[in-house]
Parts: C-alpha cells; sequence; structure tokens
C-alpha cells in the first residue's frame, strides 16, 4: 500500500481498486462514506514516521493513534521482536495507518533515503536544532527510538537533521509517546500554515486509500467479490 498499488489483495485475489470502490460502496451507509472522505482529504503521504526498535506495546500503541488522529499515514517500524497490535491497545488506530516492518536499520534507511526523504530524528545530539528550525513542508521521515536508548547511533549516520523538543524544565526529554504527540502535532499546525492543508494525496491516491478504507469498514468483505 505504500505505492499504492491500483491492485488490492483480498484473501490472495488482487482486485482493482474501481472494482472494490464499485462492489463495496453501495454497501456503506452515506455516514460512513462522508467521514471517510473527511478523513482521507487530512492524510499525508509526505510526511512518515518510524519507530526503532521499541520495546513498549503502550507506547507504540500510543504512537499510533497519535499518527491516526493527526493525519500521517505512514510508519515504518524497525523491529527487534515480533510485536502484534491489535485493537485493544490502539483504539482500532492500526487499522488506518500504513504499517511496513523491518527487521534491520541499513535496509530501511537506504530505502527511504533513495526515495528522496529527509531523515529527522529525535535525539539530544550536540549538532540537534529545536524541531522549529526545521523545514517540514519537505517529503520527511521523522525518526523516534528505543524507549531506554533513544534512536542507535547507526541510524544516526543516515539522518539529515537531529532535532529537540524545546522544554523549559530540568529534564531534557519526553517519554517516546508524549514526544512523539508533541512533535506530529507541530508538524500538522506548520504544514497547514505553510500549505493550507495537511493531506497531500492525488485524486487517485484518494480512490485508492478509499478502497482500503471500505475493506476494513466492512464485516467478511470478500463475499462481495465472487
Amino acid at each position: 500500500m505504500f505505492d499504492y498499488n491500483e491492485l488490492i489483495g483480498i484473501n490472495e485475489k488482487n482486485w482493482n481498486y474501481q472494482y472494490v470502490l464499485e462492489k463495496l460502496t453501495p454497501f456503506t451507509t452515506p455516514e460512513r462514506l462522508e467521514k471517510i472522505k473527511r478523513v482521507i482529504e487530512g492524510r499525508t503521504k509526505n510526511i512518515g514516521v518510524l519507530m526503532e526498535r521499541v520495546c513498549d506495546m503502550g507506547n507504540m500503541a500510543a504512537v499510533i493513534r497519535s499518527m491516526e488522529n493527526l493525519g500521517f499515514q505512514k510508519l515504518d517500524i524497525i523491529e527487534s521482536e515480533k510485536i502484534k497490535l491489535s485493537s485493544r491497545v490502539t483504539n482500532g488506530a492500526h487499522k488506518w495507518v500504513e504499517r511496513r516492518k523491518w527487521d534491520n536499520v541499513v535496509n530501511c534507511m537506504e530505502k527511504l533515503k533513495a526515495q528522496g526523504h529527509q531523515i529527522v530524528a529525535t535525539s539530544l545530539q550536540v549538532d540537534s536544532v529545536p524541531m522549529t528550525q526545521i523545514d517540514f513542508t519537505k517529503p520527511t521521515v521523522v525518526c523516534f527510538g528505543n524507549e531506554k536508548d533513544g534512536v542507535s547511533q547507526e541510524l544516526l549516520k543516515y539522518t539529515d537533521i537531529n532535532c529537540t523538543i524545546p522544554t523549559v524544565g530540568f529534564s531534557q526529554s519526553f517519554n517516546i509517546s508524549v514526544a512523539a504527540a508533541i512533535l506530529l502535532s507541530y508538524i500538522k499546525l506548520q504544514r497547514e500554515e505553510k500549505l493550507g492543508k495537511q493531506g497531500d494525496l492525488s485524486e487517485r491516491e484518494k480512490e485508492i486509500l478509499k478502497a482500503h478504507y471500505l475493506i476494513k469498514s466492512c464485516k467478511n468483505p470478500e463475499r462481495y467479490f465472487q
């Protein structure tokens, strides 16, 4: 889904997104269709989130909920162990966010760099700058690290900018879920101020995402594709 492929897989079969829309739209309430439309209008593909080896399931779930509520569509996860997300811990938010998992830093970062992303890490480095000095109108991936050690030195080799969230207390850092909520909220506000909106999907991408959301909104959608 990261590439907005026109073919959507359902039960090992691929269906064109337009066919999915044709089949499922008549069985979706007007209220649901309006909500899906509103949500998609606020979605950005140009700002992604990366979580590196986050250990606490509650933290990961909280970040995903913040992402979903603020319109961030894409999540890369570098993991050291299998993490299974569920509606119980994310309040269903993980269903609406595109997730891609990696087992190592190098493959993930080289892919993101090749796609032309500005890589920004939240890290207390000597060269770190306040988040307010960064231009988030550019395609960007924001990286959050492990609860104990933060972003790894291996990942920092790939960053373009390291940033901090300004504080006025004795503590210099926030819990990862709080840091993500603050930074993502700031990014959304900056983009709305500079671009006039948060959302940046093309009309074709909106329709493809709508097809995915209709599938996720429907119980046993495969019954409509016989």
